[in-house]
């Protein structure tokens, strides 16, 4: 891993992700009952094990739905912000939330309405299928997409950067 970019990852208390692209695929399809939403369950588990290594977890969507709603909560995630389209600013009033430093987030994004969080964040992420503004945005890019795993990716960097990955790989093993 490279030098810069382990330590920015171990400054990280708090990640903030975006949800659409991100989170999941992208896609966008309506039920009779509404929008429903796909997402990973590798990423789930990596929320898990974020909280259990203390740091703290936010979403930040432009769009809002019950189904996000939903998610959030089964994820337990320390807050959630919907349909914030000026996110630069949304980042802002979640650091205060959840009493870190814009230095001291990650931010992961896929699309232009996130380079502003992205510029604000210490350890800005894109996803692998991010668009190219954000993508040239970010400090790193996961090899998996959003809504595929690229999460629970960034949740492994940023948990390896801070060493301690290996004892929650050692806790899951002896059967904790």
């Amino acid at each position: 891993m490279d030098s810069s970019i382990e330590a920015r990852a171990a400054r990280v208390e708090a990640i903030v992700f975006d949800v659409d692209g991100v989170l999941t695929r992208g896609d966008l399809p309506y039920g009779a009952d509404g929008e429903i939403k796909v997402f990973d369950v590798h990423d789930g588990h990596g929320f898990v094990l974020a909280r259990q290594a203390g740091l703290k977890i936010a979403l930040l969507s432009g769009r809002a739905s019950p189904a996000l709603r939903r998610r959030a909560e089964d994820l337990k995630v320390d807050a959630l912000r919907e349909g914030a389209l000026r996110k630069g600013e949304a980042l802002r009033e979640l650091c205060g939330v959840l009493r870190v430093k814009l230095d001291e987030v990650c931010y992961v994004g896929d699309d232009l309405i996130d380079l502003p969080p992205l510029r604000e964040a210490g350890f800005p992420v894109a996803v692998a299928n991010a668009v190219r503004e954000v993508r040239e945005c970010a400090v790193w890019v996961t090899t998996r997409s959003g809504g595929d795993g690229a999460a629970r990716e960034v949740i492994e960097l940023i948990l390896k950067a801070k060493g301690r990955w290996d004892a929650i790989v050692k806790h899951y093993a002896e059967g904790g």
